[in-house]
């Protein structure tokens, strides 16, 4: 098999750019001792070439399109059965991955979110994840508090992570090219082993808070029903964006009193 048709209802945007794939598996740092790496969606094996150069890693790919999963069976015959034919999403990590591991990955943008969710899920065993995706959404995850991109994701992986916006990928060095820029970011796990409030009630929290974001935390919390004088407080004044993760877990905090 010569090269892998993308395919439109995948996502597929195929990185051409050596040096770019290169610079991408660059950022691994793979601290506190970690072997293993995950990359979803290898596509034809552009960062997976040099994934295996660093013979100290042990990669696994997953991959929802046979086609790649068969041209990566013909060119990367080394992966052996660490070539994954599934769907990420759905994919039992415990399974593959008895301890910790990194994830990379060109992620597919209309997925990315979802991708995020499911780190957070794995977040202890989850301690860096480099990756590949749209250029606004990149900045989001990365943006401090106060910035008009800051946003749910950002909240709730900065809550765990360190994110460090890389650098911009620009449209041409892809086959076919997207129709926006992309953003290499770098997620390392924090030293935030648990929140010191209920994490369920946290992320709840953030989600409403930020449900309409022009309205103020007092109209987005009204379903928790708070007592009047907790609402008086100045932090019900402001709005979702200005809150810091600090700031949330108060919040989370103040809310637990009253609603128990």
């Amino acid at each position: 098999m010569s090269k892998v048709s993308p395919k439109k209802h995948l996502g597929q945007h195929f990185l051409v750019d050596q040096n770019i794939a290169s610079k991408i598996v660059e950022q691994l740092t793979l601290h506190k001792g970690v072997q293993d790496v995950l990359e979803i969606g290898p596509g034809m094996g552009v960062l997976t070439k040099y994934l295996l150069q660093h013979t100290n890693y042990r990669t696994t790919v997953v991959d929802i399109d046979r086609e790649s999963i068969a041209y990566l069976k013909e060119h990367f015959p080394e992966l052996g059965d660490r070539i994954i034919s599934a769907d990420f999403l759905r994919t039992d990590l415990s399974s593959l991955f008895p301890g910790p591991f990194a994830i990379i990955g060109n992620f597919p943008y209309n997925i990315s979110s979802q991708i995020f969710f499911k780190v957070l899920e794995q977040r202890d065993r989850v301690p860096e994840v480099v990756c590949m995706i749209q250029k606004e959404v990149a900045e989001r995850l990365a943006a401090p508090p106060g910035s008009k991109t800051y946003g749910i994701l950002s909240v709730l992986l900065q809550a765990f992570y360190t994110i460090e916006y890389k650098f911009t990928v620009h449209e041409h060095v892809f086959h076919p090219p997207p129709k926006v820029k992309s953003g290499v970011i770098r997620l390392l796990r924090n030293e935030v082993e648990h929140l010191p409030c209920d994490e369920k009630r946290f992320f709840e929290v953030v989600k409403l808070s930020f449900g309409t974001r022009r309205k103020t935390l007092r109209n987005c919390l009204k379903s928790y029903n708070l007592p009047p004088e907790v609402q008086a407080q100045p932090v019900f004044d402001k709005r979702a964006e200005q809150l810091s993760v600090q700031d949330f877990v108060e919040l989370t905090q103040l809310v637990e009193q009253h609603i128990k």
